[in-house]
């Protein structure tokens, strides 16, 4: 046990330099002065060689050999032994990768997210492309070392730092089957909606601060433990910051309510995962959560699953209009159940509803695999961005802005991150399902703005496992079966073309 009992001190102490770079990485997106960009990014680039350091030094590898042992390994109980498998899994990525390439792609992020955000607002591709360019160089370097001591090819390697067990040849055939049924489900969700009198638009503006108001309260009912943490505003909506101090953010639209609200409901349900893994094993790695495709399932069955029913939207309805002082047909919750589950193609994949948005993440997808196989170069991305929109949602993007420039991922160093997403909404419509069975007043609880039911289900059967289980055996233990198209495809048929 001696040696096992080292580990959890050292990796606890590896937690708490990752929680000092995500409250870094926090404000960087939301209160930084730019000025400070250089400084900031030569700071969290010193806390990611520290902790780089801490995991690779030959002290943990002597540790893992020693508590790995058949009889070491007797002497540890369940969640120990998940919580050994999880530190010598976190040890052979680090390890695979120099710690000058680690500090390297931390200061080529830093550099490449500050220049988005001026290409973004100037939708001007040309801006970020060289920093973009050495992001993907490092991106490579790093698939490439990680993939020679895991065993994979670069880009599975990418996925599996943030999907444990990740593979392509897991993901293919379920986006080959989902690319199958969407188009056409996505048209006769269309033309379901053609024939009936579109939903009355809710009349602006509407205030910032108003808007901050509504969110905090619907927050507030989803469970948020605002003494564990807070709501912002960044450019990109996220959920990060630290272990028990969880910071959600959102932009606001002062014509259009519902863009931040769902964009809260979103990253809420990231942070109810946050804040509900098992406290005993929170600052070990068996403490952390399975993986994004997860952690997008907590966030997508909070804004899509619940919060996109009837029954929720009877509860928002007159909570929006007493917040905004208004009334009328618009306000009901029938016509704002409408307005949420419209399914109309756009630009925009953060704005996208949930019928569409998978065809978002198939683009994304097939361009980033191309780019880290080299098969495209970066400055080629804009016109195979624009192609793909116009294939999948029969969309002609005007300007760089709402094409290939609308997320920070890539800038951001989060290759393999995409497909994640419509992975976790397909994780959600299981998930969902299940919780419904096993809760058959969660639906009428909705209508009152209670999430016990569902956050309880949640928190015993997804967050409080942290990573004791790999994620088809969670899903296969929570719902039945391991991760599939069928609940999604089952319940995008229910929602948008076969109900009244």
């Amino acid at each position: 046990m001696q040696a096992y009992r080292a580990l959890e001190q050292r990796f606890a102490r590896l937690a708490a330099l990752q929680d000092a770079a995500g409250i870094l990485g926090w404000d960087a997106q939301t209160l930084m002065p730019d000025g400070a960009a250089e400084g900031r990014a030569e700071q969290i680039a010193a806390l990611k060689g520290l902790a780089h350091d801490l995991l690779t030094a030959p002290e943990t590898a002597d540790a893992l050999a020693a508590a790995q042992e058949p009889a070491a390994q007797e002497a540890l109980g369940p969640w120990e032994r998940a919580n050994l498998r999880e530190m010598a899994r976190a040890h052979l990525h680090a390890t695979a990768v120099p710690r000058d390439l680690v500090e390297a792609s931390s200061r080529a992020v830093s550099r490449a997210e500050m220049t988005w955000r001026e290409a973004r607002r100037r939708a001007d591709f040309a801006l970020l492309a060289p920093d973009l360019a050495a992001v993907l160089r490092l991106q490579r370097e790093i698939g490439q070392a990680k993939g020679a001591a895991l065993g994979l090819a670069p880009y599975d390697a990418l996925l599996d730092g943030f999907d444990p067990g990740l593979r392509r040849d897991r993901i293919d055939p379920l986006f080959a089957d989902l690319r199958g049924w969407l188009p056409d489900l996505v048209e006769r969700a269309r033309a379901r909606q053609s024939a009936e009198p579109a939903p009355l638009p809710l009349d602006g503006p509407f205030p910032v601060a108003l808007q901050q108001e509504v969110g905090l309260a619907v927050m507030t009912a989803a469970g948020f433990d605002f003494a564990r943490g807070r709501l912002d505003i960044s450019l990109h909506p996220f959920c990060g910051g630290a272990t028990d101090d969880v910071r959600v953010t959102t932009r606001y639209d002062e014509a259009d309510v519902t863009r931040a609200l769902m964009g809260v409901l979103h990253e809420t349900g990231h942070a109810l995962y946050e804040q509900g893994r098992p406290a005993p094993w929170r600052h070990q790695p068996v403490g952390a959560a399975r993986g994004m495709s997860l952690h997008e399932s907590q966030s997508l069955i909070v804004e899509m699953q619940a919060c996109r029913t009837r029954e929720f939207a009877g509860f928002l309805a007159p909570l929006l209009a007493r917040a905004f002082g208004r009334d009328g047909a618009a306000w009901s919750g029938e016509n704002l159940h409408r307005l949420v589950t419209r399914v109309e193609p756009g630009f925009i994949r953060v704005d996208a509803d949930e019928a569409t948005y998978p065809a978002h993440i198939l683009l994304r997808y097939g361009l980033e695999t191309a780019m880290i196989a080299g098969d495209l170069a970066v400055a080629d991305l804009p016109g195979a961005f624009d192609d793909g929109l116009r294939d999948l949602l029969g969309l002609d993007v005007p300007d760089d802005r709402v094409g290939c420039l609308q997320d920070i991922h890539w800038p951001g160093g989060a290759w393999g991150y995409f497909p994640t997403y419509t992975l976790g909404a397909m994780a959600a419509a299981q998930l969902f399902r299940a919780a419904r069975a096993a809760e058959p007043g969660l639906l009428a609880a909705l209508t009152r703005g209670d999430f016990t039911p569902l956050r309880d289900w949640l928190r015993k059967h997804v967050h409080a496992l942290g990573s004791f289980l790999e994620t088809d055996e969670l899903l296969a233990a929570a719902t039945g079966t391991p991760l599939g198209t069928e609940a999604f495809r089952a319940h995008l048929e229910a929602r948008y073309v076969d109900a009244p």
